[in-house]
């Protein structure tokens, strides 16, 4: 781990420089709906989502006017998204949790979050670093395959990925580091295919090592 620490600094600078300025690419105008989208982005691109809340934010715009939708409209609405079926009750579950147990609004804290249906620390972690600007890495499939991939870490589950990225990444670089990972993983460092011919890292990489 070592000669991991010794590159982290420079790993973030690159970042930084091919990805000065990243934001999430769901569409949002509240906590509210960013939580909703999230927990709609599992197993769906941005874009089929965005299209998705664009429908479902204008029939029920709060956790009140959204913990009383019907679950057959909640599912019309969001089909394309995948796992319609459980995406649905999740979400109307958790506005309902939202309304009658948080006054409507979305919580701060981690452990209030993952208690809501649906959400795990992606999610949460997601709200908490966008909306609250609270330092948290969000550990994605493309976190998970880039920092593993870097040597930052070696484990798989997500949860454990997290705090192990934790440990070896300063705090302040947290809520860009994830954002700039995904943009890394979706445009080079793809799963089946990683184009380490033109990846900025790929001389601190093991994975692309010859």
């Amino acid at each position: 781990m070592e000669q991991v620490s010794k590159s982290v600094p420079v790993i973030i600078e690159r970042l930084k420089t091919h990805y000065p300025v990243v934001n999430t690419q769901l569409d949002h105008t509240s906590p509210f709906e960013l939580l909703i989208a999230t927990i709609l982005s599992a197993q769906c691109t941005d874009n089929q989502v965005n299209k998705a809340t664009k429908v479902l934010f204008a029939r029920y715009p709060d956790p009140k006017s959204l913990s009383g939708a019907s679950l057959d409209d909640i599912k019309k609405i969001i089909f394309s998204t995948g796992f319609y079926n459980n995406k649905a009750k999740n979400i109307k579950a958790c506005a309902n949790k939202i309304q009658t147990e948080f006054n409507g609004k979305v919580p701060r804290d981690i452990r209030s979050l993952t208690r809501l249906p649906g959400v795990g620390r992606k999610t949460a972690n997601v709200v908490r670093s966008v909306c609250f600007n609270i330092q948290a890495i969000v550990v994605d499939t493309h976190v998970l395959r880039v920092s593993r991939r870097l040597g930052l870490t070696h484990a798989t589950d997500p949860v454990k990925v997290e705090f192990e990225l934790m440990d070896v990444l300063p705090k302040f670089v947290w809520n860009d580091i994830g954002l700039q990972f995904i943009y890394l993983g979706r445009r080079i460092c793809h799963a089946r295919k990683p184009a380490c011919d033109r990846c900025f890292l790929n001389d601190l990489c093991p994975f692309a090592a010859p």
